[in-house]
């Protein structure tokens, strides 16, 4: 487990790196943002849609903290899992990104609640409190949604 945990760590970082080696400040400024914005502080799954069923109670009591070197922990006081999560953009030579070419990747190996989770999540709306996003499968072209809220 230790070893896939740092082979995902690993690759997130690289990745990160290849998005942010762009000569585009604006860009790097907003996934710089939204990173700042979700490293600060613990957050919880307010919203999860999965395959048009309302997921959201799976998430109900566990903290999320966007933490550095790209690692994602989960806890609920008891139970505590490891993830990896990033921000890159999807044409990093764009001058003017919107929200919709910024990629929020999230990546969790265990429990299948939490695998669900895994996909590039598009970010819909942010604030220093929000942040709605949504994926589209590429197989069936079913929408799930997913919001985290800060918590205060």
């Amino acid at each position: 487990m230790k070893k896939v945990m740092y082979s995902m760590v690993t690759a997130a970082m690289m990745l990160g790196n290849m998005s942010c080696s762009s000569d585009d400040d604006s860009a790097a400024t907003s996934t710089t943002e939204i990173s700042n914005t979700v490293s600060s502080g613990a957050w919880r799954v307010t919203y999860f849609m999965d395959d048009d069923n309302d997921e959201t109670n799976h998430f109900a009591g566990y903290n999320f903290t966007f933490g550095s070197n790209n690692v994602l922990t989960a806890t609920n006081g008891t139970n505590t899992y490891t993830g990896v999560w990033m921000v890159s953009t999807e044409n990093p030579g764009d001058d003017h990104p919107n929200l919709e070419d910024i990629d929020f990747d999230i990546i969790f190996n265990s429990p299948d609640n939490f695998v669900d989770l895994t996909e590039d999540w598009e970010i819909l709306e942010r604030t220093s409190t929000k942040i709605r996003m949504k994926h589209v499968s590429g197989g069936d072209g079913s929408i799930d949604y997913l919001t985290f809220e800060k918590n205060t």
